[in-house]
């Protein structure tokens, strides 16, 4: 089947709301393994949501519509979706009771437009919502269904999870299973190269995704049934971590790669703590977003000027002087002073120019050094990045997890 969606909201248009119903939308149905060709975002005009809703119905068998369901006057998603179906409006029993309940144990003044939420086109199926007083519909005309949904998130995700994937899933006829390996310590474009001929592949595919200094590869199957899907991901998995070795941190979706760092460090009972420069925490804002890691995070250190690079962590006046502070000498003594200082086993250090201001042709804005001390050895690493500050400080940050992971496993090997 092939889904379309339609967001409708004026304040989308503007910029005044951010569109995060289309991502979670999309990737629902992409599971679903329904095509989805089309995305549009239409403002509160019923003459403009017409026009499309007649466009979609001859391209699409499905159409997904959220917002324009509640109850003011600019609210007209469900009357205009009505019309082009044929259909006319009744008045819902349970939906004017859920409605009234709703609005009640919210202390809120019923007015005469909070029934306008209980009425609904003819025939259709009611998604009643347990989160809001806007009910969803499905109405099914002539090889075409329209799903409408509350524009609310905290509305539309339940609803779309409990109500509308069932039902979706109900209508294709075969299913969809995807797996996700999570690379670090790659780049993109060599991460697609290894890949090239697995890119071709039509069923399973293998698709990937940047991320802030990880790649991310999706293997998705199509098969009659999640048991045969799963035994056609397993040999393409299998060869991407062939391929990909210590590259590969988790085939789990929901570990992020400091979390997979914090299990190394359990795993063989280190202590770790921070020195950041330009980072200024965010590196130590990542480990101590873990659950647990207070059990090997001992303590980080911000040493954003020399003379705290100096005091706290022990950088001799002399390298500052000779090599400056972005230098792989300067990285190297402040990771070895954050162990020394915090009694850990290892410490990450960073050091750069974010910028926008302070690079010069010698030490260009985005020059990072990363150091890391592990047990008496001390390893650096040079990056070069580009863009805004912000940028320039994330993708330092996802290079230290990196690189502390690497000297986890190559000190840990054997």
């Amino acid at each position: 089947m092939t889904v379309e969606l339609i967001c409708v909201g004026t304040e989308l248009l503007l910029g005044n709301t951010v569109n995060t119903n289309a991502a979670f939308i999309s990737e629902q149905c992409a599971m679903l393994g329904l095509s989805m060709y089309y995305q549009s975002v239409v403002g509160d005009n019923a003459g403009r949501l017409e026009r499309l809703l007649c466009t979609a119905r001859e391209r699409s068998d499905v159409i997904i519509l959220s917002g324009g369901l509640g109850p003011t006057q600019d609210d007209l998603t469900k009357e205009t979706a009505a019309e082009v179906m044929g259909r006319k409006l009744v008045e819902d029993k349970r939906a004017k009771q859920e409605i009234q309940a709703c609005l009640e144990k919210l202390g809120h003044t019923i007015t005469d437009n909070n029934w306008k939420q209980a009425l609904v086109p003819e025939g259709c199926k009611v998604l009643y919502n347990a989160n809001g007083t806007a009910p969803g519909i499905i109405i099914e005309e002539k090889g075409t269904c329209m799903i409408l949904l509350p524009g609310p998130p905290n509305e539309l995700v339940p609803m779309f999870q409990e109500q509308v994937y069932p039902y979706l899933r109900s209508r294709q006829p075969e299913v969809i299973c995807s797996k996700m390996v999570k690379l670090c310590g790659i780049g993109e474009s060599a991460a697609e190269t290894a890949i090239l001929d697995l890119l071709a592949e039509r069923n399973p595919t293998v698709a990937p995704y940047a991320k802030t200094g990880e790649v991310h590869l999706r293997i998705t199957a199509k098969a009659a049934d999640e048991e045969t899907a799963g035994s056609m991901i397993a040999p393409v998995e299998e060869e991407l971590y062939r391929r990909f070795g210590d590259c590969v941190y988790t085939d789990d979706p929901d570990v992020t790669l400091e979390e997979a760092v914090a299990k190394l460090l359990e795993s063989h009972g280190l202590t770790i703590t921070t020195a950041e420069s330009c980072t200024g925490g965010l590196l130590a804002g990542r480990l101590v977003n873990v659950p647990g890691i207070s059990g090997n995070f001992k303590e980080g250190y911000i040493t954003y000027s020399n003379e705290a690079k100096e005091k706290l962590l022990g950088v001799s006046h002399a390298t500052l002087e000779a090599y400056g502070a972005v230098s792989p000498q300067t990285a190297a003594e402040m990771a070895e002073g954050g162990a020394k200082a915090a009694g850990a086993d290892l410490c990450v250090s960073v050091t750069g120019i974010a910028g926008p201001e302070g690079g010069t042709q010698e030490k260009p804005v985005g020059l990072v050094y990363i150091g890391c001390y592990c047990r008496g050895r001390v390893f650096t690493e040079k990056k070069l990045y580009s863009g805004s500050r912000s940028k320039i400080r994330e993708y330092s940050v996802a290079s230290a997890l990196t690189f502390l992971r690497k000297v986890i496993l190559d000190e840990t090997a054997g």
